[in-house]
Order: C-alpha cells, then sequence, then structure tokens
C-alpha cells in the first residue's frame, strides 16, 4: 500500500484533429473553462471543471485520424439538478446525446468531435450506497 494518497482525477489527455474546434465544442457543449498558458505555447488546451478535466493536443502530423486508444470514455460527475437540465440544454441544442440507468447512476454520453466518449453522471441513490 502506497504512503500517499489521490487527491483524484486530474485530467484525461487526447488528442484532436482541430484544437479551436474541440476547445470550442467543450466550451460550449459542457461549458468548460479553457485554460491555454502562454509558456506552453500553443497546446497542451486545458478544459477545466474546477480543477479536473481535459488537456487537448494536436494529432501527429503523420497520424491521418485520431489514434486509437485504450481509453473507452471519461467522466465528469454532475448534480441530478444539472443532469436534468444539461439534457434539456442539448435538446434544445440539437446535440446528441444518450442516456443510460446505471440504477445507481445515471449518464448522458456524448461524442465529441474527435469521436471520444465524454459521459455526465449523477449519483440517484444515498452515496452510503456506493461509496
Amino acid at each position: 500500500m502506497p504512503n500517499f494518497q489521490l487527491n483524484g482525477l486530474d485530467h484525461v489527455a487526447i488528442r484532436v484533429k482541430d484544437l479551436e474546434l474541440s476547445s470550442q465544442w467543450y466550451v460550449e457543449t459542457l461549458g468548460l473553462k479553457k485554460v491555454q498558458l502562454d509558456k506552453w505555447g500553443a497546446y497542451p488546451i486545458f478544459l477545466l471543471s474546477g480543477k479536473t478535466g481535459v488537456a487537448l493536443f494536436p494529432l501527429n502530423k503523420d497520424e491521418q485520424e485520431a489514434p486509437q486508444s485504450a481509453i473507452d470514455h471519461f467522466a465528469f460527475n454532475i448534480s441530478n439538478e444539472s443532469f436534468e437540465k444539461a439534457m434539456e440544454q442539448f435538446n434544445a441544442l440539437g446535440v446528441p446525446f444518450q442516456f443510460k440507468d446505471h440504477f445507481y447512476f445515471h449518464s448522458i454520453y456524448l461524442t465529441d468531435p474527435d469521436g471520444h466518449i465524454v459521459e455526465l453522471t449523477t449519483l440517484k441513490v444515498d452515496e452510503k450506497e456506493v461509496y
């Protein structure tokens, strides 16, 4: 057992075809905050919810399509109230999503411009049943 404790997920790094298109999608669709630090140059671009989020990197020049990855999806936690509001907003904007009832959690699955699966998830039972 380690003699240290992790604080939680910091970020997931993904490679995208178009940095601006992808950053715009995450800002406009999920409301993430765009952070681009001067000393790092054009990338990575961080898109954050609090201190957690996604770091965007460009595809390598020799890659024609998004690389195959072991990442199935990444998830952001959201309150029950915000979950309902998100579905309403996505419907109003015509943003395609899939709802899934995972008994303990409800989830919305979206696909970003490069095909990465993004999940918004909310707890539907007393947290003592899960945590």
